[in-house]
Parts: C-alpha cells; sequence; structure tokens
C-alpha cells in the first residue's frame, strides 16, 4: 500500500520477471481511432502499469465519494524517448465531473528540481463513461502546446466496456478547435475543419514494467 506524506517523494519499482516485456498502447475502440500525419514524428512515452494502479489507489476515497482526482505526469528524456518517472498529485478542488489543481507553482518546482518535462496528466472519472470532456480537451491544450507527445490519461472504473484510455488532441485538427474556442465549463464544440475526431486514443504510449518512479502527494 502506498502511504501519502505532504512534499514527501515514496519511490516505487514494479517487480520484472525476464519473461515482461515492454507492450505498446493500442487503439482499443474504433471510436477514438484516427490516422494522425504528425503521429510518426512523435517521441514514444513509456509509463509503468503500477503507476496507474497507485494513482487508482491514491484516487480511492475521492472515487468513493464520487469525486474525481488529477495528477501530473513528469518524464525524463533519454535517446529521444520520455520516461514516466513522477507522479505529482497537487492540492486540488474537485466534483463529480471535473478537477481543478491548486497552487501550481508546486507542480513547477518538483518538475524544475528533477529537470522534467510534463508530458500530460491523468485524472479519474468516478461514475463517468472513458472520454474527454470539453473541460478535459482545454486541461490537455496546454500540455500539448509545451509538449507535443503529451498525454491525458483518464481512468472510468466503473465503464465496463473501456476501464481507461490514454487520449491526446488531434494535431492540428483538434488543437485549432481548442486554440480558437473562448468558451468556459461544459459546452459543445464544432467539427474541425477537416471533419476528424477533436482527439484519439494514442498510438506512441509503451507500458514498461521495468520503470522506476517516485509519488509527490501534495494534498
Amino acid at each position: 500500500m502506498v502511504k501519502h506524506f505532504p512534499s514527501t517523494a515514496i519511490s516505487c519499482t514494479e517487480t520484472a520477471s525476464y519473461a515482461t516485456h515492454i507492450s505498446h498502447v493500442s487503439s482499443a475502440d474504433s471510436r477514438y481511432e484516427c490516422s494522425d500525419p504528425t503521429s510518426h514524428v512523435l517521441k514514444d512515452i513509456h509509463i509503468s502499469a503500477q503507476l496507474i494502479e497507485d494513482f487508482l489507489q491514491i484516487a480511492a476515497d475521492n472515487t468513493n465519494k464520487d469525486l474525481e482526482t488529477c495528477a501530473v505526469l513528469g518524464a525524463s528524456l533519454e535517446d529521444e524517448k520520455f520516461y514516466a518517472t513522477t507522479l505529482i498529485v497537487p492540492k486540488q478542488e474537485s466534483t463529480c465531473s471535473s478537477c481543478q489543481a491548486l497552487h501550481e507553482e508546486e507542480i513547477f518546482n518538483i518538475q524544475n528540481d528533477r529537470s522534467l518535462f510534463p508530458v500530460g496528466w491523468i485524472h479519474t472519472h468516478p461514475s463517468q463513461s472513458c472520454f474527454m470532456s470539453s473541460i478535459d480537451l482545454h486541461t490537455q491544450y496546454p500540455y500539448q502546446v509545451m509538449v507535443p507527445e503529451a498525454i491525458a490519461i483518464v481512468l472510468a472504473p466503473t465503464d465496463t466496456t473501456q476501464s481507461y484510455g490514454i487520449f491526446r488532441l488531434t494535431d492540428p485538427s483538434g488543437m485549432t478547435v481548442i486554440r480558437e474556442c473562448r468558451e468556459k465549463g461544459f459546452h459543445p464544440h464544432g467539427d474541425s475543419s477537416d471533419g476528424r475526431p477533436l482527439y484519439e486514443q494514442c498510438s506512441h504510449v509503451y507500458i514498461n514494467p521495468n520503470l522506476r518512479f517516485e509519488i509527490f502527494d501534495l494534498r
């Protein structure tokens, strides 16, 4: 079980046998499949399945109260590959359908101290299906502006058809729509100019069972 101490790093690693291997995350749902012309130039992101499981444990209390939980993924860059080595759980305000990070300077301090790239974020949908809401799309946008490879992991424990998804805005289609949108809160988005979906399931993510990571729970 993970213990949580504010502003304290918890070093974790998955124990892997020689039979384990790095697995490629492929599209699990045709609703989100999309041929992105930029996908071939994206750097791969490696992430531990244990990190995702540990985040679910961290979020469990909120999930039981039908409250979302969010965290930021920090990564190192080695040999043109990103390795998600840090999970930062910020102070936050949550509802059943949204989550807002607070005191973001604390996140930036950890990233700067460890020379980490903000390669995305992870959050729960406690009682909703696995998808990207309009708020999620706007949250994802600045991550992809900073790091084009950035991902959004959605965990939906009550969705019996797809319990998690790893998404990104399509580029340029989704990125353009969100960049030009000035709406706040939950709202519909129009179609992209080329008719492509606004977001897609990622094809540049790999589950790496040997990846060591740290967790900072700042709440």
